[in-house]
């Protein structure tokens, strides 16, 4: 398939620069993949879809402030991996400024370059450990056109995040609040997201796409529920991407993931998808697509427009059953 057969016109004003001010007040296409049918809802409707034997897998993974500038403001740098609590792999711009054995000071703290990447990562050393809670900022999606505000320390963050290291929020998750989840069998997987969910796909056919891979966990109790269950539901596509890469039955691991699904995928694990509306062309609205089709998916995605839905990270969400 063509990354082409993705893509769909969305209206600028569709795009959540912020939060709704109640978690759960967000609206919620349901999708029937066999029947082709597709409903309006309330995120609140969520639980009415839910079987008595299904098991929700969430991802626990917390935001971390990431992106830090340097005291004289000329330099950013995006941490995109602590290889130690000093060490860390980044993303910096501008790059000609941070070549070999360069260094920056951030918070009084000086990082020197110990290492550049082919793909032009930095490698950073830290001669004391960086405050990130005082000197970092969220990186929120650049399509939300605002630098992070304070607010955005808790509405960028599921209500269940607990393993720090994601870049970005899992954000299927964010609709969700403690006396929501009480009432539905639940388990949690880690997944940290990276910088990598957000570069788009640049080729023209998408079996050319080439993934980036994302760090996971996944514990015996979760595996052993997974296991159990008889329909897996998956909130977001990284649950899914993790649930769908190890396959069943499964068992306690970590490692790594760059598994593309893309159609015509056939799904082993995951029995039921929520997740947020994704940019055109991206892998994201293609791992969906293989869910339901592509038809019935882009189909979805232009009446979410018509009916003017919210899109992306603090938008609305798509249940697809």
């Amino acid at each position: 398939m063509l990354t082409k057969d993705f893509d769909y016109h969305l209206p600028e004003e569709l795009i959540a620069a912020r939060p709704l001010a109640e978690r759960s007040a967000s609206r919620m296409m349901v999708v029937h993949k066999n029947s082709g049918i597709i409903e309006h809802r309330m995120f609140r409707d969520f639980p009415e879809y839910l079987r008595p034997d299904d098991l929700l897998v969430l991802n626990d993974t917390k935001v971390i402030p990431a992106r830090v500038f340097s005291d004289d403001g000329k330099t950013e740098l995006l941490c995109l991996d602590r290889l130690t609590p000093l060490d860390w792999r980044c993303l910096v711009r501008p790059g000609k400024r941070m070549k070999l054995g360069r260094s920056v000071t951030v918070g009084g703290i000086t990082g020197t370059v110990t290492e550049v990447f082919e793909n032009g990562d930095r490698l950073i050393h830290w001669d004391a450990l960086v405050d990130l809670d005082q000197h970092g900022h969220l990186a929120l999606p650049h399509y939300m056109g605002r630098e992070d505000e304070l607010s955005d320390r808790d509405r960028y963050q599921t209500v269940f995040a607990r393993e720090e290291g994601a870049i970005a929020a899992p954000t299927a998750g964010l609709h969700f609040t403690p006396e929501l989840l009480e009432k539905i069998h639940h388990t949690f997987l880690t997944l940290h997201v990276g910088v990598g969910t957000f570069r788009p796909v640049s080729v023209d056919n998408i079996a050319d796409h080439v993934m980036h891979s994302e760090r996971y966990v996944v514990s015996a109790e979760t595996a052993e529920k997974v296991n159990a269950a008889a329909r897996v539901v998956a909130v977001g596509t990284t649950v899914t991407r993790v649930l769908e890469s190890l396959g069943r039955p499964l068992s306690e691991k970590r490692g790594e993931t760059d598994i593309f699904i893309h159609p015509p995928y056939q799904f082993g694990v995951v029995g039921a998808l929520l997740t947020n509306f994704h940019l055109p062309q991206s892998t994201l609205i293609m791992l969906v697509s293989a869910f339901a089709g592509q038809e019935l998916v882009m189909e979805a995605y232009r009446q979410a427009v018509a009916e003017r839905y919210r899109f992306f990270s603090y938008g609305d969400c798509m249940l697809l059953v």
